[in-house]
């Protein structure tokens, strides 16, 4: 089992706000991206591969407001219902957490349960893009928690699950180059061995890990220079 960064994501109050946020801080216009009807969010995307990470984009996404009402039974993923993150977005788009690509997400999801670790239920989910249908399993629990802070990354496997080449129709491959790139991904926490174990288990790698206060940094080079995106324990 091996797993890799797959996308970083910053959560906005409204995807307008995360565009302008976007322009404002990486120097670049994020693509257009898609909604996500069961969780009644939608974002944009782009292309942010890199030789060590060469699956990465980044997704910014937001609450869509032109959703149908949410039936209340479904928690929105990555902790957007959560109040508090609600007001901390709200003056300003933050990085919240970032997704793991593994080639085995049943075994992956089992590893974190024998550590303790109920990363949520597999859902299946699919999105129409330029390059065709976009197909995708990924974990989500009930709740909708991201989990330590969102340095636990959710996991993802892409294509159906009978495909031969499933990162075919990968959103890296219908995404433009941007001009930025992701250098590198560094976690804090309090629980920073159990990270670590975690991440061991899942087989992912090219993360760094430290005992400290939560805080995801991703390092990026942009058209503005190297830019430090932050999560400051939210």
């Amino acid at each position: 089992m091996t797993s890799q960064i797959d996308h970083l994501v910053v959560m906005a109050s409204t995807l307008d706000e995360g565009v302008a946020w976007c322009e404002a801080t990486l120097g670049i216009t994020p693509a257009a991206g898609g909604e996500h009807e069961k969780y009644g969010t939608h974002n944009r995307l782009f292309k942010i591969a890199s030789p060590k990470h060469p699956l990465a984009y980044f997704e910014i996404i937001a609450i869509n407001p032109n959703a149908p009402a949410a039936k209340g039974s479904v928690a929105r993923w990555f902790d957007m219902d959560n109040k508090a993150l609600q007001k901390a977005v709200a003056e300003e788009p933050r990085l919240i957490t970032f997704v793991a690509s593994t080639d085995d997400i049943k075994s992956a999801r089992h590893a974190l349960r024998t550590q303790g670790i109920e990363r949520g239920q597999i859902v299946h989910a699919s999105r129409k893009s330029s390059k065709g249908m976009l197909n995708w399993q990924i974990t989500v629990r009930e709740d909708g928690e991201r989990l330590f802070n969102g340095c636990l990354p959710t996991l993802i496997q892409w294509g159906k699950p009978e495909a031969t080449d499933p990162l075919r129709l990968h959103p890296r491959n219908s995404l433009p180059r941007s001009g930025v790139t992701l250098q590198s991904i560094a976690i804090t926490h309090p629980s920073g061995p159990k990270l670590q174990a975690a991440y061991e288990a899942i087989g992912l790698a090219n993360v760094g890990i430290e005992t400290g206060p939560a805080n995801i940094t991703a390092t990026l080079k942009t058209p503005k220079g190297l830019v430090q995106l932050q999560s400051l324990g939210l």
